[in-house]
């Protein structure tokens, strides 16, 4: 992303360009930030939820626990990659793991999906009120127009 402002330091756009493009040499200031972005807990859920890999995996576990090898046989992909997706989703609370000798296990986590049907029936019921104040303007209009 980027902003300008006023103690930022000057960058010069250069005018040598390909293809005959001409650029604007004025020096401009420029500050460039790095946001780190911290997402709440339902955004965690709903991005991890966004991979189709890691629907997969939840799908799986839906049928009841599985080593992270039994996780990615059938997705054809490393254990280290595999790993990675758990993390995400144990890090959305969708998954927790369990290491019991030289195995990781993987179990569905109930905590991940309350907070995401709360955020969803949240929204619904924001919604169902705001159609339902339409309605109610609705029929006033109608009750006007009928009384003219």
């Amino acid at each position: 992303m980027t902003r300008r402002f006023s103690n930022a330091k000057p960058v010069s756009a250069s005018s040598e360009r390909p293809f005959g493009v001409e650029v604007d040499t004025r020096l401009t200031f420029v500050y460039k930030l790095n946001y780190m972005v911290q997402y709440p807990k339902v955004d965690r859920t709903f991005a991890a939820l966004s991979d189709p890999t890691r629907q997969l995996i939840l799908n799986r576990l839906g049928e009841g626990s599985a080593t992270i090898s039994e996780l990615a046989e059938p997705a054809g992909m490393s254990l280290t990659g595999l790993k990675k997706h758990v993390a995400i989703l144990e890090d959305a609370r969708l998954v927790t793991t369990e290491k019991i000798g030289r195995t990781r296990h993987c179990h569905l986590d109930a905590e991940g999906f309350d907070e995401a049907a709360f955020w969803i029936e949240e929204f619904r019921r924001q919604w169902a009120d705001r159609f339902d104040r339409l309605d109610d303007i609705i029929e006033r209009k109608q009750k006007e127009k009928e009384t003219k």
